[in-house]
């Protein structure tokens, strides 16, 4: 295994803007670090159990099933459209952060599975740095574990500066036009989803 290139495709993926990272900061602007812990272990202990599964053979059946593949690509992108939709509309203000939920740590390990970024970077970590071998299963796990230890440091920082920003986005405008950016940055991401829906559709 090329441990050097999966290091650095880990890292530049789980540190780069996407649906997990983009959700976790504005959820840290808004509820601050403690209240979005149970979302930050979600992702965190979420998104590796989800490349063990994809490792174990999740995939294959999205190969001997395509449309199920296609449905959950619609129904990820829809679903993210809603959270983008109340990232925007989210109300700010003191009394706004106390009342409003966070993700819960089931909410954001089950997202993984409706995150299209989370199964490009699953997929294309076991198709590209495992072999068919008697040490398939041992690869599998290194690829879980190092998306682990690199995962937690990354997304850590997108919370952190989330909440960082509370002292500097102090009226509810600025939280406003934070979480509009936020909303559209999480759209952003659906681009290459949309456009590849639209080539299967029209």
């Amino acid at each position: 295994m090329e441990y050097a290139s999966l290091i650095a495709f880990a890292l530049s993926s789980c540190i780069t803007p996407g649906p997990n990272n983009s959700m976790l900061m504005a959820s840290g602007l808004n509820y601050g670090t403690r209240r979005s812990l149970p979302h930050y272990l979600g992702i965190i202990l979420g998104f590796p159990l989800m490349i063990l599964a994809v490792g174990l053979g999740i995939a294959q059946v999205f190969d001997a099933y395509p449309a199920l593949h296609t449905v959950l690509k619609v129904v990820g992108a829809v679903y993210l459209s809603y959270l983008a939709f109340k990232i925007a509309t989210a109300p700010v203000g003191v009394s706004a952060s106390k009342a409003g939920k966070p993700f819960t740590f089931l909410q954001a390990a089950a997202f993984q599975w409706v995150n299209p970024k989370a199964w490009v970077m699953a997929i294309g970590a076991i198709v590209t740095y495992t072999s068919i071998g008697n040490d398939y299963l041992g690869e599998v796990l290194q690829i879980t574990g190092i998306f682990f230890a690199i995962g937690a440091p990354s997304i850590w920082a997108w919370l952190w500066l989330g909440a960082s920003l509370q002292r500097v986005l102090r009226s509810p405008r600025a939280v406003r036009l934070f979480n509009w950016s936020m909303a559209t940055l999480l759209l952003g991401s659906l681009v290459p989803v949309f456009a590849e829906l639209a080539t299967q559709f029209l």
